[in-house]
C-alpha cells in the first residue's frame, strides 16, 4: 500500500502542473486545445482548493479535540 504524499509536495506538484497548463495554453493552435486547457486548470485549481480545505479542516479537529479534552479534565478534576 502506497504512503500519502505529504499536503506541501501535493501542492509543489499541482503548481507544476499548472507552469505546464500555461505553457501548453501559449502553444495552443486551436480553440479545442485552448478549451482542453481551461478545463484542465480548473481541474488543478479545484484540486488544490481542495488540498486547502483539507488542512483547514485537520486543523479544525485539532482544536475541536484539544476542546473536548479540557472539557473532559474540568468535568473529572471537579468530581
Amino acid at each position: 500500500m502506497e504512503k500519502h504524499v505529504p499536503s506541501e509536495e501535493m501542492k509543489k506538484n499541482l503548481d507544476n502542473l499548472l507552469s505546464k497548463l500555461n505553457a501548453m495554453e501559449i502553444l495552443a493552435k486551436d480553440e479545442f486545445q485552448t478549451n482542453s486547457v481551461k478545463v484542465l486548470r480548473a481541474l488543478v485549481e479545484g484540486q488544490i482548493h481542495s488540498v486547502n480545505e483539507f488542512e483547514h479542516l485537520k486543523k479544525a479537529i485539532d482544536l475541536l479535540t484539544l476542546q473536548l479534552f479540557e472539557v473532559q479534565n474540568k468535568t473529572r478534576s471537579s468530581v
